[in-house]
């Protein structure tokens, strides 16, 4: 019990912590680069938005990433760039503040420009963020789209052979006879048997199956 206590106060010093370091970096950070679109030529009325941008896309682009609904992995990579990415210039951002206005940096054209295409950037690569949040893997489509997309599949289908002449069906059907005897004891192929191996319709087995039948008969007269 005493644990369970003095886990859930630590806790609770953690949270504070942790409230107050994100308060005090997010007031910090937006005040600077507040100052920096101002000093970029924003107009003093519109200079709030540039914080603002910047703090909805990292928070943004950090929900995608760590969430357990992005199911895209090319979606959670995306996210987990920009991510990092909205914390640099945040970062950058209030660098180049501090430095313009200590003296240390001179605001040139590329500062201004760069400062300037930062909502229009911001507003291309969330769209392209939810875009990808919305497949259900990176490059490849839903799996309803790819069954429906997908070409109907071929069935090779075994072409039976087609003999020129009876006598080549029936010299067919002597040397399948010959292997089934020699491979059964001396017994005689049955119809089955020849419809299988010859690939030919059950009435033409039949008649097959009639003339070896036939030829062995005359065969044993003749012996006789």
């Amino acid at each position: 019990m005493n644990a369970t206590h003095a886990n859930a106060e630590r806790d609770l010093w953690v949270t504070a912590g942790m409230t107050i370091a994100a308060a005090s970096a997010a007031v910090a950070s937006f005040s600077g680069l507040q100052g920096r679109a101002h000093i970029a030529g924003w107009p003093p009325r519109l200079a709030w938005l540039l914080p603002v941008t910047l703090d909805a896309y990292a928070m943004t682009s950090a929900r995608v990433w760590l969430a357990a609904s992005t199911q895209s992995t090319a979606a959670r990579r995306f996210a987990r760039a920009n991510a990092i990415g909205a914390i640099a210039a945040s970062i950058a951002g209030n660098a180049t503040f501090h430095a313009a206005r200590t003296g240390l940096l001179l605001v040139s054209w590329p500062i201004v420009v760069l400062v300037g295409a930062v909502p229009a950037a911001v507003l291309g690569l969330t769209a392209h963020l939810h875009a990808l949040r919305g497949r259900t893997e990176a490059g490849t489509p839903d799996i309803a789209e790819a069954a429906n997309d997908e070409p109907p599949r071929r069935t090779h289908r075994k072409h039976r052979p087609r003999h020129r002449s009876a006598d080549e069906l029936i010299a067919a059907a002597r040397t399948a006879d010959a292997r089934h005897r020699e491979a059964n004891g001396g017994r005689p192929i049955t119809r089955d048997a020849l419809r299988t191996t010859l690939r030919v319709s059950n009435a033409r087995a039949t008649q097959l199956r009639q003339q070896l039948t036939q030829e062995g008969t005359t065969h044993e007269q003749a012996d006789v």
